[in-house]
């Protein structure tokens, strides 16, 4: 299961929910701004301050940077299994 925590404004968010569909993974968005959530909540939930935040299987990989690096070092698979 993937969890994306985003913004409205976010282009890095964009991107990282965009290589997810076009990997054909589903994704639950959670946009911190509908949600009200502060950077604290996001910290507490995930251990990072910035969006997007990335959770794999419960497990929090960072941003889109780690997200792609995950993907083109075939390492992205072993997270999702």
């Amino acid at each position: 299961m993937v969890k994306i925590y985003t913004t409205n404004w976010c282009p890095s968010c964009t991107s990282a929910k965009r290589l997810l569909e076009t990997l054909n993974i589903s994704y639950e968005e959670i946009n911190i701004e509908k949600q009200n959530l502060l950077r604290e909540d996001l910290l507490e939930l995930t251990g990072g301050y910035t969006v997007p935040q990335i959770i794999i299987n419960n497990k929090s990989i960072g941003g889109y940077d780690q997200l792609l690096y995950l993907y083109q070092n075939d390492k992205l698979n072993q997270l999702l299994n």
